[in-house]
């Protein structure tokens, strides 16, 4: 009983389109430049193969700001579909 209420409630996707893609990776440049702004201690953990391509992050920040840049991409994404924008 339980399992058939659960498997009615299913989130709203959307498809991938070059419009998807680029409002996540948007949202990802927004969220490393607010890590850029805010992270205290940017170079500790784990050293990036090529630091300079990463603007100086450690492994810590590029790993914490790509998340953050995800969860908000997809919440953007499920907002802006929810609403018909996308």
């Amino acid at each position: 009983m339980l399992t058939t209420i659960l498997l009615t409630v299913a989130p709203r996707t959307v498809e991938w389109s070059p419009t998807i893609g680029l409002i996540m990776v948007l949202c990802n440049v927004l969220a490393i430049a607010f890590g850029k702004l805010t992270i205290k201690h940017q170079s500790t953990g784990g050293a990036m193969p090529s630091s300079s391509m990463f603007g100086g992050f450690g492994l810590g920040a590029v790993l914490g700001t790509t998340c953050f840049g995800h969860i908000l991409g997809a919440g953007t994404i499920l907002g802006l579909s929810y609403i018909g924008a996308i």
